[in-house]
């Protein structure tokens, strides 16, 4: 046996038993652990972490992950903490414990004893901490922002100890190879801060950086392995929350990329899931058809619903059953303990329409009563937008589904955009520039459009200047649209240095290296050395643009007026009480002269 008494130890939030050993990984905020006697039970995972007293919800569902521990009785003697229920998991290894914490409740280490035939089997300190923040002090990203998208492997190298981890599936680390890890890590974000900045963003988007451990392509975070653990390729949750504190000193807001549809095959869960139909489709792989239109659509099938909800993403992700009650109260709490624990600036939520949407409509809004000032864009890839905006809060649906998504992201307008400046002007009535001005027609769908995300590329699709075929002044064009139309913009890391991925897609070459993210890069965007003359004047263009709209207002909250194209011209204006922006856009290969006349009215 091993004993332990006393042991006070600051910022200690999570503790995991195991048998003749105790494994303390440290966090934050709780101050007093002490570890009693413990024998046979063998306890491997205790989720969440840890909790905060003065939650909006006081309800709580423990998960705990250990040897025989159904055959246990939980009991607490903890002021302002009851146990209100217990289930078991259909394995013996799994129990939930509902617990009420009430808003008096000190903070402070929680025993809970767990009981087998009268006699006490086993006890674990759990930590009731006190909040950091008042959660209406924790604000979300808006309009006001400009989100810089990052791969946190091709970003920047800050810690090469942490390339090679000998525990983890991929072993391998090959800048070479487009698809194996490259070895970026937080660290080399955190040490990048001040160039982000610079740069005129506001916000950071990173791709998940959690557990990823996969066989290969795990560079990419999608595929999450433990929903409370950090990659240790990319560093630590020390390191994370670093991360999240320095960019906030900075003015820069985090957003954490989350994935609540699919895991990894490599799930600890997988080796022995708490119940049957934990996943969707457990008995064999099924892929999901993809038909994501089932969720608005009035006439679709069931079955057409059932392979789109239950399908796997891919043969390598299992497909979560989100209408299993104690999973989805697992997937709710998890996003809030990341949003506490670092106090976050932001969700991306990945496949979002994948999942069940009467629990995507749980979810956020849990999230939203929690953080009412917070804000969570959902991943809907469609080129229409009436299936984007039936997911956006405040929107009238004839299903009657009200949900409380305040972001959406704009593929029609991403779509309109590429395709207006590549086509020639006299393709037709409805070509060229006109698919701008009537894909921002469209705006009468959404109940917010200033609420939306706009992108000219993202992480998943061709660079914009293959897009636009290597063409930098149209590249231009596009980031001086997205920088003045209304929504949110996105940036994807590399843009500024006319990344190009070539003539086919592929996702390894769009999520490239960052120029001088390693220390033996002989060009370096940081440094501005051995960058060609169209990089450094893109560089400096993105910047300056950047930087100006930081301070104008009006392209955040501005309103629209716009005029539609004619010989190769679309002019349009934000305007507010204290100013008004005029912004010409030229496909012309010459001057032209512009009748000012025609926008009177403005």
């Amino acid at each position: 046996m091993m004993r332990m008494f006393g042991l006070n130890l600051t910022k200690i939030n999570l503790i995991i038993c195991l048998n003749k050993t105790i494994l303390i990984a440290v966090l934050t905020i709780c101050e007093v652990c002490s570890f009693p006697d413990f024998s046979s039970a063998q306890i491997q995972h205790i989720e969440p972490l840890n909790w905060w007293v003065g939650m909006k919800n006081p309800h709580l569902q423990l998960m705990v992950h250990g040897n025989n521990i159904a055959q246990t009785t939980p009991e607490i003697n903890y002021p302002g903490v009851t146990i209100q229920q217990v289930h078991k998991g259909e394995k013996n290894n799994y129990l939930f414990i509902d617990l009420f914490i009430d808003s008096t409740t000190k903070p402070g280490n929680c025993l809970i004893r767990f009981i087998q035939n009268k006699k006490e089997l086993y006890t674990c300190n759990y930590p009731i901490c006190a909040r950091t923040n008042n959660p209406e002090l924790i604000k979300g990203f808006d309009a006001s922002d400009v989100i810089y998208l990052i791969v946190p492997d091709r970003f920047s190298n800050g810690d090469s100890l942490n390339d090679v981890i000998l525990e983890m599936r991929e072993k391998k680390m090959d800048r070479t190879n487009e698809e194996a890890r490259h070895g970026g890590d937080i660290k080399g974000i955190i040490n990048h801060l001040d160039y982000i900045k610079n740069m005129g963003f506001t916000a950071i988007w990173t791709t998940p950086m959690l557990e990823n451990n996969m066989e290969f392509t795990s560079y990419h975070g999608y595929a999450t392995t433990d929903y409370y653990k950090v990659d240790p390729r990319l560093g630590t949750l020390s390191e994370y929350k670093q991360l999240a504190t320095k960019a906030k000193e900075k003015g820069l807001k985090l957003i954490f990329d989350g994935v609540v549809n699919h895991i990894g095959k490599h799930h600890w869960w997988m080796n022995e899931l708490p119940f049957h139909n934990w996943i969707n489709k457990p008995d064999s792989f099924v892929t999901s058809n993809h038909r994501r239109t089932t969720n608005q659509d009035p006439y679709a099938s069931k079955y057409d619903n059932d392979l789109m909800i239950h399908g796997w993403f891919d043969k390598a992700m299992p497909d979560l059953n989100v209408q299993h009650e104690m999973l989805a109260n697992y997937l709710i709490q998890q996003t809030l303990w990341w949003i506490e624990t670092l106090q976050l600036g932001g969700i991306r939520q990945d496949t979002y329409c994948y999942s069940d949407k009467n629990f995507l409509l749980k979810w956020s809004c849990a999230i939203m009563n929690e953080y009412p000032n917070f804000n969570i864009v959902g991943e809907e890839w469609s080129l229409n937008p009436l299936t984007i905006a039936y997911w956006q809060k405040g929107n009238y649906n004839k299903d009657g589904y009200k949900s409380c998504l305040k972001t959406v992201m704009d593929f029609p307008l991403q779509n309109a955009l590429i395709q207006a400046l590549k086509e020639p002007e006299d393709a037709g009535y409805d070509k060229g520039l006109s698919r701008l001005y009537e894909a921002l027609s469209n705006d009468f769908a959404f109940p917010d459009p200033n609420s939306i995300l706009v992108m000219v590329d993202n992480h998943d699709m061709n660079r914009v200047l293959t897009q636009l075929k290597g063409d930098i002044s149209l590249t231009k064009m596009a980031l001086t649209y997205l920088l003045t139309i209304r929504g949110i913009p996105q940036i994807l890391y590399g843009t500024e240095l006319l990344y190009n991925n070539g003539p086919e897609k592929n996702d390894g070459l769009i999520r490239a290296d960052f120029l001088g993210g390693w220390e033996d890069d002989a060009i370096s965007a940081f440094s501005g050395i051995g960058l060609s003359a169209d990089q450094l004047n893109m560089q400096q263009y993105l910047k300056k643009l950047l930087n100006w709209r930081k301070v104008n207002p009006v392209i955040h909250k501005g309103k629209t007026l716009h005029f539609a194209p004619s010989s190769g011209v679309y002019v349009y204006f934000r305007y507010n009480q204290e100013k008004t922006v005029m912004v010409v856009l030229n496909k012309n290969n010459r001057p032209v002269k512009i009748d000012l006349n025609k926008f009177s009215e403005i």
